[in-house]
């Protein structure tokens, strides 16, 4: 802070450029600093949490030119001229994924602080394998960690959004069809 109380512009770094969310971003900042912090901090998307800063629990998932990734490892200059993907760019249009309904409708959400790398890991193995079986599910799952609802309410929401779009998908093929 400068001495007038206003908050500084530090020109020294270099810009960084990615897209999050489908929206085009610019930060200076240090190269190093984790992305994680970058998207709390700096661009203000709070939805992804951190919950243990090693990469060990998944909290701080996004996704990365379409891998999944901890954000709490990957320092910010990785991801210049990269397409990002955060928890906030799962609904569209004022529309909840299929994902995040099912959680809700599931319980599939506890305390929050899984959750959105739950989501991200939950849409990532949807977009590779639309109709998973639940070891397959346990599998895609298993880099994060819950300490609220011993996982079964997770596994019933990823079923219940497998589900969920393959009906979508089906009505949608038969009003094309029309």
């Amino acid at each position: 802070m400068s001495e007038n109380g206003s908050a500084e512009v530090n020109t020294q770094w270099p810009p960084i450029r990615f897209t999050v969310n489908g929206r085009s971003c610019s930060v200076q900042a240090p190269p190093m600093k984790r992305l994680l912090d970058v998207l709390r901090e700096d661009l203000r998307l709070t939805g992804t949490k951190e919950g243990c800063g090693e990469g060990e629990c998944g909290s701080c998932s996004i996704r990365v030119n379409g891998e999944l990734v901890n954000s709490c490892l990957v320092p910010v200059l990785q991801v210049d001229g990269a397409d990002i993907q955060t928890v906030e760019g799962l609904a569209q249009d004022g529309k909840l994924h299929s994902i995040q309904e099912a959680f809700l409708q599931c319980g599939g959400a506890q305390c929050g602080i899984c959750t959105p790398g739950m989501l991200m890991a939950s849409v990532q193995l949807l977009e590779r394998n639309p109709h998973p079986a639940l070891p397959e599910i346990r599998e895609a799952l298993a880099g994060n960690l819950c300490r609220c609802t011993g996982f079964m309410r997770i596994f019933e929401s990823v079923l219940s959004a497998a589900a969920a779009m393959k009906d979508e998908t089906e009505l949608a093929e038969t009003h094309d069809a029309r």
